[in-house]
């Protein structure tokens, strides 16, 4: 049988959202709707070439318009704000995974949601545009050259083992061990690497997760950062191996996590690698000191998070780390230029919304692993008239407590059998581009929520227009 010579499909064009007012591409006549089909003769493959091309002086930018193709002069500063706001983030197609891991959440979704939400994806494009984890088993040298001649740094790398034969398994790829060169070549060119690892009990816990640790250490020991993090299971795990731990054994990762961040300290001056903040609620461990997180660098990726909330929530800090949507923030909507922006829209223009009284009694709508932080930090403040209300996942099932995993079906259950009139407080981290995972809207719940930013000032501040 003869093999196909087709050429690759040609990336599909990027397609313009909005046009700041005043911008060099506004003055140009670019409109919404727009396809730029070339940036001086250029075609982008994705948003980082795009954004190279138009901080160029003097672009010319060949669109569609209405079928019809045009060219316009853009006559601009080098480095001038260029001002268009595309549809994606990557132009050509999303590099997908061919990993087959047991514990990816991808394959436990349950039926009937958004496409887009069932990609798996292994971009490094998309581990420095949103923070994804790439597993490298697709990576090459033309990769590489990319990243370094363009400086795409942090990237963010999944490691799970470093002994090649139990990342194969874990990764079920036979390149799963031989990939991590990829991971030794970034950190030779200065490449900034955080580092994850899916703890599966009975897998790559215990002597394993202390080999993988003192591995990191003795090879890759320039890693900015690893973490440590439980797999989760939803109610459509059909993996047999994969299980949820127990507090024992959560308290076996903690104490190991705890002696390889000694370890690390002694000899690199950082702790490097640290337990997501689940390890200490299920093993009933106290959370580690401020100080020992080194920043709060992996607070994106559930390390850190409660110390974080509770210093922004006592007002011990200033500033805020902010939160990403969560583990499908890169889809449906996300921002091309990165997670790094507002997640929740503006109402519509001219939209009324009737809401309870400002000195009603208040409820925080939370996850079960959010409820344990929040709890002690609402039972501080003395008051009667702010409770937490925990919503249990019953969408995803399984030991699905994260407040970002939160679905509008759960949300409306748990409301639905609540008063009318009090004050409901919904995290902004369930959300993607200001609906739930299940495509339900704040709007279409039984009563009327008040959608926060993801951290201890927004809710103080709320907390604080109570008497």
């Amino acid at each position: 049988m003869a093999l196909s010579t087709a050429p690759p499909a040609a990336p599909a064009p990027p397609r313009v959202l909005s046009v700041t007012d005043g911008s060099a591409a506004a003055r140009a006549g670019i409109v919404p709707g727009d396809e730029i089909l070339a940036i001086d003769g250029a075609v982008p493959r994705d948003v980082l070439e795009y954004q190279r091309l138009v901080d160029e002086a003097d672009v010319v930018v060949s669109l569609r318009r209405g079928g019809i193709e045009i060219d316009l002069e853009v006559p601009k500063r080098e480095g001038e704000l260029f001002g268009v706001e595309v549809h994606a983030a990557l132009f050509d197609q999303v590099r997908t995974c061919d990993n087959h891991c047991e514990f990816c959440f991808i394959y436990q979704l349950p039926p009937g949601m958004r496409k887009s939400l069932y990609l798996k994806d292994d971009d490094y494009r998309l581990s420095f545009l949103y923070g994804n984890f790439t597993t490298l088993t697709r990576f090459t040298e033309a990769d590489l050259e990319r990243v370094i001649t363009e400086g795409l740094s942090p990237l963010h790398v999944s490691i799970h083992s470093a002994d090649h034969a139990a990342r194969n398994d874990l990764l079920r790829n036979r390149r799963g061990g031989p990939s991590l060169r990829w991971l030794r070549a970034l950190l030779d060119h200065h490449i900034e690497v955080h580092g994850q690892i899916v703890v599966c009990p009975g897998l790559n816990d215990a002597d394993e997760l202390d080999h993988t640790l003192a591995e990191l250490l003795d090879q890759y020991a320039e890693l900015a950062t690893v973490c440590v993090v439980p797999l989760g299971i939803s109610k459509y795990n059909k993996e047999p191996r994969m299980r949820e731990h127990t507090s024992a054994e959560a308290a076996q990762v903690v104490d190991i996590v705890a002696f390889w961040q000694d370890a690390f300290l002694a000899h690199t001056g950082r702790r490097v690698v640290h337990a997501a903040d689940e390890y200490y609620l299920l093993a009933g461990r106290p959370f580690p000191s401020p100080e020992v997180y080194e920043g709060f660098a992996m607070h994106e990726d559930g390390v850190g998070m409660a110390q974080t909330f509770a210093l922004e929530f006592r007002g011990d800090t200033h500033g805020t780390t902010g939160t990403r949507a969560g583990f499908f923030d890169w889809v449906d909507g996300a921002p091309a230029e990165g997670y790094r922006s507002p997640r929740q829209p503006a109402a519509p223009a001219g939209s009324v919304v009737l809401r309870p009284r400002r000195n009603a009694p208040v409820a925080i709508l939370t996850g079960p692993l959010g409820a344990a932080v929040l709890e002690p930090l609402v039972a501080s403040l003395g008051r009667t008239d702010v409770r937490v209300l925990t919503v249990a996942n019953e969408f995803f099932g399984g030991n699905t407590g994260v407040t970002g995993l939160m679905v509008g079906a759960d949300v409306a259950r748990v409301l639905a059998a609540e008063p009318h009139g009090h004050r409901y407080l919904l995290p902004d981290v369930c959300l993607t581009h200001g609906v739930f995972l299940d495509g339900i809207a704040p709007a279409d719940l039984p009563r009327v929520v008040e959608v926060l930013p993801t951290d201890g000032h927004a809710l103080r501040a709320a907390l604080k227009e109570c008497p």
